[in-house]
């Protein structure tokens, strides 16, 4: 009687994604090639009638979009959306958005002190947790997509070359397996980083808080819930946490804004990293034979849970190393000009700083999605490391010094930098000295290969009547008549 039901439930829910004659040719294919209907109804699918029809919606849903990356990321904004509101997300009041317009406006004076570069000139704005992740969903998915449509497509693979059981039934009955499963794989990868978006909206203080450039144009952004969630029961007062918060997020915002190449590069290493992505298949296959794909959940947790066990290849070593390089190199910067631009004006600077570094060590939602997006593991002492190599240069070379290594990415600090800060500008001034030699031998090599033409020996460009001068006119001032 169980196996009946299972196969009833199994037959149902085809029928749905099939119709009646789609499902009964899925059910004898199931059989032809071995499968018993009710053990697979039976592994891991939903029993609960409510259940069932939900999964169904959502899967028809899914393979009405096909490959529709559009609705994928619809889905993954209605999921992150629900996240943020998870813990309750109350509006921006008046007052909120006028002490975020105030604090922004002071921290712009306050790092004009501290740093060359000019404010965004963006516009400020105080944010909701839902209103977050409408405005940085955007970049997320730029970020996020190229790895999951590489995902996706690892999905798709794995079950072309493992068509038997399931594999070699579903084409039997006019199903594209490997179709369905690179949209549920890229689908399932969208609402994944929408649920990471989610959560982190509930702890963000604004719009560059993990070092990427979220807001897709100038901008400084504040969410004051989490502002004031995150100053509740600190020893220092509500008003210098703000204040702290808001030059930080200034800081940031003058990097991104100024600094034209830093976007695409940290965006280009997520992108060489997905390009090179690699999956172990036989691994991979197995792992896929125990998920139900018309459970979205169940998908959901593998692809978070390492599935597809990446085998990195030295492109993705390098791409992994260069974003956290240039990420640890950012909040270092901007530690440190924070550091400098409030000092005079805030008593609890110093505790408020290293309460950052404690949370930023303790690991959070950022690292959880940097982690699951594309493996990247932060490493907070780097970002110490950053803060110590710009502070030397600093004092060495003054703000003018320090702040002109953003210039371009040649002279940009690289990650042997960062192994030891305070001998990068010993390893500068050596190789400027090595730089300058070499320029000057260039230059004596070219000087003495071009002076012959320069200055040529007049013998040895006489005219045709032998007068080095070519003066033709000096038999008419009394010289002796050629003729």
């Amino acid at each position: 009687m169980a196996d009946e039901n299972a196969r009833e439930q199994l037959r149902r829910m085809l029928e749905q994604l099939l119709g009646a004659e789609g499902a009964e040719e899925a059910m004898r294919a199931f059989e032809a090639s071995g499968i018993d209907p009710a053990q697979l109804a039976g592994a891991g699918m939903p029993t609960d009638p409510a259940q069932v029809q939900a999964a169904m919606a959502q899967m028809q849903q899914l393979m009405a979009s096909g490959n529709d990356s559009d609705s994928h990321w619809r889905m993954a904004k209605d999921v992150a959306r629900q996240a943020a509101h998870a813990s309750g997300d109350a509006s921006v009041s008046s007052a909120d958005a006028a002490r975020v317009r105030t604090a922004l406006s002071v921290a712009d004076l306050w790092l004009d002190a501290a740093t060359e570069l000019p404010p965004s000139g963006g516009k400020a704005v105080a944010a909701s947790r839902a209103e977050w992740v409408e405005r940085t969903l955007p970049t997320w998915r730029a970020v996020a997509e190229p790895v999951g449509t590489s995902v996706a497509e690892a999905l798709a693979t794995t079950i072309d070359a493992g068509q038997d059981g399931l594999g070699a039934a579903m084409p039997m009955a006019g199903i594209d397996l490997s179709g369905m499963m690179r949209t549920l794989g890229a689908a399932s990868f969208a609402m994944q980083v929408g649920q990471g978006a989610g959560t982190l909206a509930r702890e963000v203080f604004g719009g560059t808080d993990v070092g990427l450039p979220l807001l897709p144009e100038p901008g400084l952004l504040l969410v004051p819930a989490n502002v004031s969630a995150f100053a509740d029961g600190l020893d220092a007062p509500e008003e210098e946490v703000w204040h702290f918060l808001a030059v930080r997020e200034a800081a940031h915002a003058r990097l991104f804004t100024h600094v034209p190449w830093l976007r695409s590069h940290l965006f280009g290493a997520v992108e060489e990293y997905a390009r090179n992505i690699e999956i172990d298949l036989e691994q991979m296959e197995e792992a896929v034979r125990s998920i139900d794909p018309t459970d979205m959940q169940q998908l959901r947790d593998a692809l978070s849970g390492g599935i597809f066990s990446p085998q990195r290849t030295p492109a993705q070593e390098r791409a992994l190393l260069r974003l956290e390089t240039a990420l640890a190199l950012v909040e270092g910067w901007v530690e440190e000009v924070t550091a400098a631009a409030v000092a005079p004006h805030l008593p609890h600077a110093v505790p408020l700083r290293e309460m950052l570094r404690r949370r930023r060590a303790a690991g959070g939602p950022a690292e959880d999605t940097f982690r699951s997006l594309v493996g990247l593991e932060l490493r907070p002492r780097r970002a110490r490391d950053a803060a110590t190599l710009w502070g030397l240069v600093a004092r060495d070379q003054g703000v003018e010094g320090r702040d002109r290594l953003w210039s371009h990415p040649d002279v940009f600090p690289t990650d042997t930098d960062l192994d030891a800060p305070g001998e990068f500008l010993t390893k500068r001034a050596a190789e400027a000295i090595a730089d300058s030699e070499m320029d000057a031998a260039l230059a004596a090599m070219l000087d003495g290969e071009e002076r012959p033409e320069q200055s040529p020996p007049a013998q040895d460009h006489p005219d045709d009547s032998g007068d080095p001068d070519n003066r033709s006119d000096e038999g008419d001032e009394g010289g002796p008549d050629p003729r």
